[in-house]
């Protein structure tokens, strides 16, 4: 029993040291171009309201609680959030907008894991249309780094934001065209 206990303790004490490895920071991007222009993606990216019309995080608890504070959309537009165990709870505030090239959120989670990101959307003009890039990085606790040993991260992050990217795309491009104001739940870009 004694052998048992002191392979399971250095098990747990290498795992430990694996995990204060693992980097200090963590940064996760995806791209997609989009057959629209800058002027037609920017307000369902630039508004809370119209971007958690496509945010899969937020899509992914359908009794998520919502509530919105400064202006409607820029600098200021906040976004507090309380949802089920995957999703969590926080707040997201719009801290820096470029119209039509790029939004920048402060991401606070307050849980399941207290952390700060710096979420940034970039829309880089291209042949017609423009390239959508999503992003995230901030600081990576040592829970953060222990939850990493477990679950790959970047995979589950970034599967998240390219079926974000994909609703983004189809609603940009349908917007675009005419063909759709995405006025679900009362919300369309620029309201």
């Amino acid at each position: 029993m004694l052998i048992f206990f002191s392979c399971l303790v250095g098990l747990l004490g290498a795992l430990l040291i694996y995990a204060s490895t693992k980097p200090d920071a963590c940064h996760f991007s995806r791209s997609v171009h989009i057959s629209a222009t800058p002027e037609k993606i920017f307000p369902l990216i630039d508004n809370p309201r119209a971007m958690n019309e496509w945010n899969p995080f937020v899509k992914s608890d359908p009794n998520i609680k919502l509530t919105y504070s400064g202006p409607s959309n820029g600098v200021g537009a906040t976004n507090d959030f309380e949802g089920d165990s995957r999703v969590g709870a926080g707040r997201a505030e719009i801290v820096e907008s470029a119209p039509p090239l790029s939004v920048i959120v402060a991401l606070r989670m307050d849980r399941p894991m207290k952390c700060q990101n710096r979420v940034e959307f970039t829309i880089a003009p291209r042949d017609g249309g423009a390239d959508v890039t999503w992003a995230m990085t901030g600081k990576q606790s040592f829970l953060g780094k222990l939850f990493s040993v477990f679950v790959n991260t970047e995979k589950m992050v970034g599967d998240a934001f390219e079926s974000g990217l994909a609703d983004l795309k189809a609603r940009a491009e349908a917007y675009s065209s005419g063909k759709s104001k995405f006025v679900r739940r009362g919300h369309g870009p620029g309201r």
